[in-house]
């Protein structure tokens, strides 16, 4: 219980100095929705503007802002005070998750209750099922990211490799343009992304839970994995 406490805050303190969750999972979502919100609203169905957005704010919270702190713990001497306090290997990484769970919830709310405001968007249709997509898409985008972030453990390279992660995504998922004007090859590619399925789950275009719990359960799979493989290599 010790070194669970101990855990809890330090990852607290980590947060509070960490600018890029607030630049990540804050500043960029809610000043790209501010900037950007009156043109998707004259060019998207009005029920798209608040989907839109927030797949946008999931997406770069969790692969731009999840992996420099895991590499922080898991990279860095960080891991070494944890050992010393007697906190679990696997602490850090459910911590880390945990924050940002919270973090892009709250921003999501920020955004879901702004659109109609700001820009007169129309909220989705079906709350429930809104909200459910919202949290299996979130969810998904964290296991990804912490996948990229005991992956790569370099603070120099895991900002690279979350990028060319998170700009396809973005890019290929349909929250842009439609899908339809893309080429098929690239249509296809969009596929292998949890924001393609998730702006389809949430705005209602179609069947896209299983392939969201399908990269969930690969992405759950392969952290214990990469976690085990720090623990030796620290």
């Amino acid at each position: 219980m010790r070194g669970f406490l101990y855990g809890v805050y330090l990852q607290w303190k980590l947060d509070i100095r960490s600018k890029t969750m607030l630049i990540t999972c804050y500043l960029v979502p809610l000043l790209f929705f501010a900037m950007m919100g009156g043109i998707f609203s004259a060019t998207l169905p009005e029920r798209a503007l608040i989907p839109s957005m927030t797949v946008f704010g999931v997406t770069m919270g969790a692969l731009i802002g999840l992996p420099p702190s895991l590499v922080e713990i898991y990279g860095t001497g960080v891991q070494k005070v944890y050992r010393a306090n007697g906190v679990p290997h696997c602490l850090g990484l459910v911590l880390t998750n945990l924050s940002g769970y919270i973090h892009l919830l709250i921003m999501s709310g920020i955004l879901y209750l702004a659109a109609p405001v700001a820009f007169s968007a129309e909220a989705p249709a079906h709350p429930g099922l809104y909200f459910g997509g919202l949290a299996l898409f979130t969810a998904v985008s964290l296991s990804v990211a912490s996948v990229i972030g005991l992956a790569v453990k370099d603070q120099a390279k895991t900002p690279m490799v979350s990028l060319l992660i998170f700009l396809p995504s973005i890019m290929l998922s349909g929250i842009l343009f439609p899908i339809a004007l893309l080429p098929p090859a690239l249509a296809a590619l969009g596929k292998l992304f949890p924001a393609t399925w998730a702006y389809r789950l949430i705005t209602g275009q179609g069947s896209a839970l299983w392939p969201l719990l399908a990269m969930l359960l690969v992405a759950v799979a392969l952290n214990p994995v990469l976690l085990h493989k720090t623990g030796k290599t620290n």
